[in-house]
C-alpha cells in the first residue's frame, strides 16, 4: 500500500511528538534521562512484529526469525516513522538533561 507524502510527514511528526511526550514524562517521573530511548526498541518490536511476547520464550527460534523477516521487509515509510519516534525519545532525554543542568528540578 502506497502512502501519500502528506500522511507520511504527519505520521512522522505524530510519532516524534508522541514519544517525546511519553519520554519526557517518564524521564521526569523516574529521574532516568534515557529510559524511553532504552525502552523504545522494545516498543518498536511490538509495533513491527505480530508475535505474542510469550512466544519469544516458548518458541524463540521461529519468533526471532519471523521478527527479522518483518524488519527486513519494512517499507521506507515505516522505517522513517519508527526512526522519528526514536528521535523523539532521544530528544526527550536530551531536553531533560539540559533542563536539569540549568537547575530545574522536576519532581
Amino acid at each position: 500500500m502506497q502512502m501519500n507524502i502528506v500522511v507520511l510527514i504527519i505520521s512522522m511528526l505524530l510519532f516524534f511528538v508522541l514519544f517525546f511526550g511519553i519520554g519526557f514524562i517518564l524521564n521526569m517521573l523516574l529521574r532516568m534521562s534515557w529510559i524511553m530511548a532504552i525502552i523504545y526498541p522494545i516498543i518498536a518490536i511490538f509495533i513491527v512484529d505480530k508475535v505474542r511476547f510469550v512466544e519469544y520464550f516458548t518458541s524463540s527460534k521461529e519468533s526471532f526469525s519471523d521478527l527479522f523477516s518483518h524488519i527486513a521487509n519494512l517499507a521506507i515509510a515505516d522505517i522513517l516513522i519508527l526512526a522519528c519516534g526514536w528521535g523523539g525519545a532521544l530528544v526527550a532525554g536530551l531536553s531533560i538533561k539540559a533542563l536539569r543542568k540549568k537547575g530545574y528540578q522536576m519532581f
